[in-house]
């Protein structure tokens, strides 16, 4: 074996430049993969870490007959006493912080421009509140006793040329099928970096959510944060009760949960696909390879080298070409994933059902990544090296030897 490894990488040194850019091709799409998988890690992880901060929370205590797509304001549809509910659920030492939220619809007006918005009222003591406090790019947050402010997003106010100070006037729908219309100031605008979350989403103090909405002594959910997601299911038996439904994380991103149990088998598919095409750059070294030493190939299975060794002999070939390619893509690869997690890309205000997209896409490698498209890198351009092999273990003796294809 180790003769045959000799001769192999001989050969391949024959054509340097011919044996290094096909095994730059191959590194070449593996690095494009490598990048590519860690963009959709790093989406995948990031939507959902936005969706439960910002959003979902890691569990939410809802009436068994609230649609969250409608944000019915029907009391039969609401937790009463919601302060009581989620001072009993943030007793439980797993859970990092429990509030009340109340969800309506609306309407945001300014000039000639409007917007259709989610009005979220919020207990603005709550450390749930604490992207928004962050993102704080001017003014001030709300405070509990506001009964004339609000708070937008950034994207919201540039669309209504909007700043801190401003009027705003919103129309809310109430629980008795009613629109409510009044005039607020605009006390502070915020970013969450996630465009299409900061335009649609406006938040009131509970109580003039309560208020405006005619929902007094109720909210839409107990929204809840854990200490450690891992916890989510023992938490959810735990405040499970006859009277509330308790609605995990993973059910409130239904899509993105889909999306990410058949990622992989979508990108696998899309990985083999890339890979085969680059591999048949090495499928043509080796098959000029076999037409270059056809003579060289009959002299030694004239000397008894059996068809098996010399089919061997060009696999090693391949398996040099596909190591060298796959060394030269984790290089590249690595370079580009550091690149596009330092600096991103942008892209703007992109909005898609179900996800929370940032301004910028980043990228992270993945280990587990890493493994599977460098062993999968490897099987591809075996398999596709097993015609150039068998190619050159059928020739006959005899017309090899007279350069005969």
């Amino acid at each position: 074996m180790l003769t045959l490894l000799k001769m192999a990488y001989r050969d391949l040194g024959r054509n340097r430049r011919r044996s290094f850019f096909s095994a730059l091709a191959l590194g070449m799409g593996l690095s494009v993969l490598l990048l590519m998988a860690g963009v959709v890690t790093w989406e995948l992880n990031s939507s959902m870490d936005k969706s439960i901060r910002l959003q979902s929370g890691h569990l939410q205590v809802r009436a068994k007959t609230y649609d969250e797509n409608k944000s019915s304001l029907a009391y039969e549809d609401l937790v009463e006493n919601p302060e009581a509910v989620a001072a009993q659920v943030a007793s439980l030492p797993p859970v990092k912080v429990a509030t009340p939220r109340l969800y309506a619809s609306g309407i945001a007006v300014s000039g000639d421009e409007s917007l259709g918005v989610r009005i979220i009222g919020i207990d603005p003591a709550s450390s749930a509140n604490q992207p928004f406090i962050e993102g704080l790019t001017s003014g001030q947050f709300l405070t509990p006793d506001d009964s004339g402010g609000v708070l937008i997003g950034q994207a919201l106010a540039d669309k209504l040329d909007l700043a801190a100070g401003s009027k705003v006037n919103l129309l809310v729908n109430t629980a008795n099928g009613d629109v409510q219309e009044q005039v607020f100031t605009i006390r502070g605008i915020y970013t969450t970096h996630t465009p299409s979350y900061d335009q649609s989403v406006v938040f009131l103090p509970l109580a003039k959510a309560q208020a405006i909405t005619g929902t007094a002594g109720h909210a839409s959910a107990i929204f809840i944060l854990l200490k450690n997601t891992a916890d989510t299911p023992a938490v959810a038996s735990a405040i499970q009760s006859g009277q509330y439904e308790v609605v995990t994380y993973e059910q409130m991103n239904l899509l993105l949960t889909q999306f990410n149990d058949y990622s992989n088998g979508m990108l696998m598919f899309l990985y083999l696909i890339v890979l085969a095409i680059t591999a048949t750059v090495i499928v043509n070294t080796l098959v000029m390879a076999v037409f270059e030493r056809t003579r060289e190939i009959g002299i030694l299975s004239a000397i008894g080298m059996k068809s098996g060794r010399i089919m061997t002999m060009f696999f090693a070939e391949s398996s040099m070409l596909a190591l060298g390619g796959i060394v030269i893509g984790l290089i590249l690869g690595s370079v580009f994933v550091f690149l596009m997690g330092k600096y991103g890309f942008p892209v703007g205000n992109v909005g898609v059902t179900g996800f929370l997209l940032g301004e910028r896409i980043y990228a992270q490698m993945n280990l587990k990544d890493v493994i599977t498209l460098s062993l999968t890198a490897l099987a591809v351009t075996l398999v596709a090296s097993l015609y150039p092999a068998r190619l050159a273990a059928h020739l006959e003796p005899v017309d090899a030897l007279h350069g005969n294809k």
